[in-house]
Formats: structure tokens, sequence, C-alpha cells
């Protein structure tokens, strides 16, 4: 899948939680296939492929790993403790991540 295509993916599940819900600003990380950031300080949240934007939380894994996410063919917390997802920033905020994107 590509980078633009999980931005869609992205969009579609972003748009049916509130901003008051997230309330942050969420990178995730695909190392050399890029970054998609969002900004849901705003409503509706922003989202773009800017890299050097500063997030609450960073989520780092491959696009492959995180479609499987989206899929719901690999759980977020599994993935994690195989160290298929790393996590910078806040935990917590990555766990409500996980409940919005889930499928």
């Amino acid at each position: 899948m590509t980078l633009e295509a999980l931005t869609q993916r992205i969009k579609d599940k972003t748009a049916g939680a509130s901003g008051a819900e997230l309330n942050a600003k969420v990178k995730f990380d695909f190392k050399d296939d890029g970054v998609i950031f969002i900004d849901a300080t705003q409503s509706p949240p922003v989202i773009n492929h800017d890299k050097d934007e500063e997030a609450d939380t960073t989520l780092i894994c491959t696009l492959a790993t995180f479609n499987d996410i989206l899929d719901g063919k690999q759980d977020p917390n599994i993935a994690f403790m195989m160290g298929k997802l790393k996590v910078k920033g806040s935990m917590g905020l990555a766990m409500k991540l996980n409940g919005i994107l889930e499928d």
C-alpha cells in the first residue's frame, strides 16, 4: 500500500473522531517511505506529510505493519511488544489512537 492510500485511510478513520477526542499532534513515521502528520488540535484535523512537524506522539513502523494494523490483521499491542511498532512520546495517546484507528 502506498503512503497516499494510507493517508486517505487515516483521513477516513479520523473523520469520525471528534477533535476533542484526540486533541493532539501525531506523527506516523514510516522511515524511508515517508511520514503522515495529523494535527487534531484543529477542526477538522490537518493531515500532511511534513516530517519536520513536532508531535505529541510518534509511531514508527513499516507501511506494511501499519496497513496490517488498520486491516485488523496485526494487533498494535503485539506489534509493539515484538518491536515492529515503536512509540515516542505519550503512550496514553498511542493507546487512544488504537481505539480510533482499529477497524
